[in-house]
């Protein structure tokens, strides 16, 4: 059965929509607090999220990156934001779909059933564990011996690429792409710096890595 997670802070609604959705087939969840959502998208096997923007503690746009830090679950925003720009900045961030508030009910659950044709067949794991240090890819944080290891954000983001990608070579161009942005594509020695610096903080021996590869010239690779 189809697992949706509600992520509404408008009580009233998100239990007319559990309630309609468990009448049409659907398992559904909820959390009125963007916080609590993400918890719920990290310890559930969710296959679909439906978000509103206006959460109290968070704007919907943040638990959008923050879902995508570590999975590409379904995400369907339902919005009474009806401005271009933050139908655009929502799906850059990462949704699949944009409704606009007031929706009806039919048309939620056709939004439904074309997130479920589009559902990873295989559900990522929000942690990756090594034999040296845990990544929590929801929680952005790395764990070596017990203690969380203080990551830059730009050092945080060359270890999501790899880790998102074990075992396969990610190449010199799509982690200054991606990291940076288009206009640092030539730039490799920022990629030696912080490889280093990552090497430092979680291998047992930087000088002979067990984890962060370097494959000469073409990128690099993680290896759990």
């Amino acid at each position: 059965m189809t697992l949706v997670l509600i992520i509404e802070d408008e009580a009233q609604l998100a239990r007319a929509m559990q309630i309609n959705l468990r009448a049409h087939g659907y398992q559904a969840i909820t959390a009125g607090l963007g916080a609590d959502g993400l918890k719920l998208a990290a310890q559930h096997p969710v296959d679909i999220v439906v978000l509103d923007l206006g959460l109290p503690d968070m704007d919907g746009v943040d638990v959008i990156r923050g879902i995508r830090g570590w999975s590409s679950v379904p995400v369907i925003v339902l919005s009474a934001r009806h401005a271009s720009e933050d139908k655009v900045e929502a799906l850059d961030a990462g949704a699949d779909d944009y409704v606009t508030k007031p929706f009806g009910l039919d048309e939620l659950l056709a939004r439904l059933r074309a997130a479920s044709r589009r559902s990873p067949a295989q559900r990522e794991a929000p942690t990756v564990e090594t034999a040296d240090f845990v990544v929590d890819l929801a929680a952005r944080k790395v764990v070596r011996d017990g203690h969380e290891i203080r990551l830059t954000p730009t050092e945080w983001n060359i270890l999501e690429l790899l880790v998102r990608n074990p075992g396969k070579l990610v190449s010199q161009q799509q982690l200054l792409t991606q990291v940076w942005g288009q206009a640092y594509a030539k730039e490799t020695q920022y990629l030696r710096v912080y490889l280093a610096q990552l090497r430092r903080k979680l291998e047992q021996d930087p000088a002979r890595p067990r984890h962060l590869h370097t494959e000469a010239g073409m990128g690099y690779r993680f290896d759990p």
